[in-house]
């Protein structure tokens, strides 16, 4: 395939030309087994750190299976800051409370 814009000969799959950068009217099709994946989000909920991995790895090979390790991973960091401030207020409040009087 060529470029419509400068005429340089491209991939048939690329979506952009990597000499001038316009599109093509290819659009690279998902791969077949990548799906959404319950089981991704939940990993990447309790283990952020594979979850982002994993982000990073599939992000343009299987985007739907990278975005399911990308929110779990997400959220998961989200909660552990919240739980850690609201330990930290509780802990705060009880030295608080121990030193008194």
């Amino acid at each position: 395939m060529f470029c419509k814009n400068c005429g340089t000969e491209i991939d048939d799959k690329a979506y952009v030309c990597p000499k001038c950068g316009v599109k093509t009217t290819s659009i690279p099709a998902p791969a077949a087994d990548d799906a959404p994946s319950a089981g991704f989000g939940v990993l990447g909920f309790f283990l952020p750190l594979i979850g982002f991995i994993l982000w990073l790895i599939w992000k343009d090979s299987s985007p739907l299976k990278a975005k399911s390790c990308g929110k779990g991973a997400l959220i998961g960091v989200i909660v552990s800051i919240v739980f850690s401030i609201i330990g930290g207020i509780i802990t705060g409040a009880m030295l608080g409370g121990l030193f008194y009087y």
